[in-house]
């Protein structure tokens, strides 16, 4: 029986065709309107689909819509795409289960969230590597010299292979996907192949005689429910379609998303100003640029799919670029939105072949865009160069993209690194992290800070609690928020012994002036940089106290070495609110410096009460967030224009009222460091040469601000003009 097809591009349904390649989404759209559901004679003849539902239901049906070549065997080649293509059977993908289980079994605890949290370091400095490599000469394919490369190294090296494989790799597989059929670069494709499975036969017997620490010998140990090894064989087809799934795939999303970024520079300035963003961002970029666009699946038994009866042994092609374009599912689907939450889209899959690669994928995606963004922001491409795939049905994604930027200077070899040597959990969620690196590290004084370098690339500061006096090693106390910026929650996550940090060195924003008494006044995590404080206080014979509150004293750290001081009280917040602050600042000594550090509410509270006490100008704050209602930007109404010079370049830039400065200064130096935006961090703090800056900061002093030396210029704009910087 057959369906009645529509055709509303008058020929029937091709998804490689010249229609289909212009405009997937819209190509796709037009039969979803007119007919969802349809059979073509294209290819040999199957059935389409069009609906988000129609292909979750069959992607989950495994037992009527198999993915087996054995479902199929008539044809010859790969069965899930149409038409068929070339290669040797792929463990697990082509495989239904119970017997694919068996082999997702072996790669499923590899490529776990934790398992790719701890190699978030290593993607990090292979991304910073991969663009040291061309960031001093200002252009760049960006799909040759780095979306290419990168997902190769990445993938390569967590599997073993050696580095001089990488690049014999890695063109190989790209020429798989963006070569035309019967093409000489097809052929160079496929004798690439043809050296990676060679090339993975060496390293299973390598392995099998000496495991080494990663993914092959892993993959090489592994048994079934029996006890027996897997063959070679078995093992080469799940080690090439870890391979071929983790290199090209990663290259085809990052490309896509650098050229809607370029040609949408809203979105690339609301990344750049808002980097967490990125992370909801990323399932929006993989809905509206699958590269993936369609498998197949081949009917098991006689069915129906949305009204169309299929028979016995039909092809059926699932797309899932249709179905991440479905309105039914995805409002406006059409348009990118940064904000949308698209955790539903389908462009790993859906059911018991959903990518295993996924998790890595993101992580791959998140640090080459964040490194763009962070290194090469000012980037554009040439429209006129950019070379796509020969077709879509299967595969989209960019063949080139040359692109141009303002030349930054190499960071992988240049950055000092810490390791860390211990982790320990001193308290409820929160941990204690100690790094070293062999060498006498830079000198600090209580109060000081450390920033260190992610390996999501996201800069963070935290404060010293460990002792001045020993250069060998920094301490840092980290409380895991899951509502925050994202920073706290990755280093909970990843952090172990071993694991390597870029970092700057300490920086004191809230020193410990002398004074003959002291008063500390910490809440929570702000403890950290009270710690050397009351140390060095204690050690000077100074008279101390120390009023420390938390929510319940099991999540407050270092809680028994503070309750033993002479002077220090302990309050719990769970039952009572905040201490009466007020009763702790009658009766101090004479000249007694108060420091507090601690939630904002709570400091507020401190600033009401010490000003009703006349003690405010003998107060000291740290703030670890900025105050409420702080705002970057200020009111453009009342903001006036000027001009900034940076000095080093010579460069002279307009700076209006509804601008902040440092979006105007990263136009010109993209890869310009910074951190919070809101004036609390201390990561952007240049030097000023003249002019006389206006502070809106919540970290200089009064002293700071009247020296007009630095200024902070995420937040602090010009009084008098015009402002020349030391970039």
């Amino acid at each position: 029986m057959s369906h009645p097809v529509a055709q509303p591009y008058g020929q029937p349904f091709d998804h490689h065709g010249d229609l289909a390649n212009a405009d997937p989404v819209a190509y796709y759209a037009g039969f979803r309107e007119s007919c969802p559901v349809g059979r073509t004679p294209a290819h040999g003849g199957f059935v389409y689909t069009t609906t988000y539902s129609d292909v979750v239901r069959i992607a989950r049906d495994d037992s009527t819509f198999s993915s087996s070549r054995a479902a199929d065997a008539d044809g010859e080649g790969t069965v899930i795409v149409i038409p068929r293509g070339a290669g040797l059977e792929q463990f697990p993908i082509e495989l239904d289960p119970p017997r694919s289980t068996l082999y997702r079994d072996i790669v499923d605890p590899l490529l776990t969230p934790d398992a790719v949290a701890r190699l978030r370091p290593m993607i990090a400095h292979h991304t910073a590597r991969v663009v040291d490599a061309f960031v001093e000469s200002g252009s760049a394919d960006l799909v040759h010299d780095l979306t290419n490369p990168l997902p190769a190294a990445v993938t390569l090296d967590w599997l073993g292979f050696p580095e001089a494989d990488w690049e014999k790799l890695a063109g190989p597989v790209h020429d798989i996907f963006a070569a035309k059929a019967g093409s000489e670069r097809a052929a160079r494709g496929a004798a690439g192949l043809a050296f990676m499975d060679r090339r993975i036969r060496e390293l299973i017997a390598d392995r099998r005689e000496e495991p080494l620490d990663d993914g092959v010998s892993v993959i090489v140990q592994a048994r079934r429910p029996d006890g027996t090894l897997f063959d070679d064989d078995e093992l080469v087809s799940v080690i090439g379609l870890l391979v071929a799934g983790g290199v090209d795939t990663t290259t085809s999303l990052t490309g896509s998303t650098l050229v809607h970024l370029a040609r949408n520079p809203a979105d690339r300035n609301r990344l750049r100003e808002n980097p967490d963003l990125l992370v909801g961002a990323t399932e929006e970029f993989l809905r509206a640029f699958a590269p993936s666009q369609s498998m197949a699946r081949t009917a098991t038994a006689d069915t129906e799919i949305g009204g169309c009866p299929v028979k016995h042994g039909e092809r059926v092609l699932i797309p899932w670029v249709s179905a991440n374009h479905d309105p039914a599912v995805f409002d406006q689907p059409d348009q990118v939105r940064l904000d949308r939450d698209a955790r539903r889209h389908l462009s790993f899959g859906v059911g018991s072949h959903r990518c295993p690669g996924a998790h890595l994928a993101r992580a791959m995606f998140a640090e080459m865009i964040g490194q763009v963004l962070t290194r090469l922001g000012d980037y554009t491409i040439d429209e006129a160069g950019l070379r796509e795939y020969p077709t879509k049905g299967n595969q989209v994604g960019w063949d080139a993209i040359p692109a141009r930027f303002t030349p930054g200077p190499r960071i992988a070899q240049a950055a000092p690194t810490v390791t860390i040597t211990s982790v320990d959990e001193i308290a409820r969620d929160i941990l204690a992290i100690t790094f070293a690196n062999g060498s006498e590290l830079p000198a600090w004084e209580p109060g000081a800070h450390l920033e260190i370098v992610l390996p999501s690339g996201h800069l963070r500061q935290y404060s010293l609690c460990g002792d001045p006096a020993d250069r060998s090693s920094y301490r840092i106390a980290v409380l895991r928020e899951d509502d925050g910026r994202g920073g706290s929650r990755e280093l909970h996550q990843i952090a172990e012994p071993g694991l390597v940090f870029g970092f700057h060195p300490p920086r004191n924003h809230f020193p410990l002036a002398e004074a003959p008494a002291y008063l500390f006044l910490a809440g929570g995590i702000g403890v950290t940089p009270l710690l050397p404080m009351i140390r060095r206080a204690t050690a000077l014979g100074r008279d101390v106290r120390v009023v420390y509150g938390g929510r319940q004293r099991a999540g407050m750290a270092f809680a028994d070495e503070l309750e033993a001081l002479q002077g220090g009280v302990l309050h719990e917040y769970a039952t009572s609110g905040y201490p009466d602050f007020a009763v702790h600042l009658r009766d101090l000594p004479e000249g007694t410096a108060i420091y507090a550090c601690g939630a904002a509410s709570m400091l507020d509270a401190v600033e009401r009460d010490c000003a009703a006490a006349g003690l405010d100008d003998q107060l000291h704050i740290e703030r670890f967030a900025a105050p409420e209602g702080t705002d970057a930007l200020g009111d453009p109404a009342t903001n006036t224009p000027f001009d900034v010079v940076l000095e080093r370049t010579g460069t002279r830039l307009p700076v209006p009222p509804d601008r902040r400065l440092i979006e105007v200064v990263r136009e010109a130096r993209p890869n310009l460091a910074y951190d919070c935006e809101k004036g609390y961090c201390g990561a952007c703090e240049t030097r000023v040469l003249s002019g006389v800056p206006e502070h809106r900061d919540s970290l200089l002093t009064e002293a700071e601000r009247e020296s007009g030396r630095t200024m902070m210029i995420c937040v602090s704009r010009c009084a008098e003009g015009p402002l020349v910087l030391d970039l």
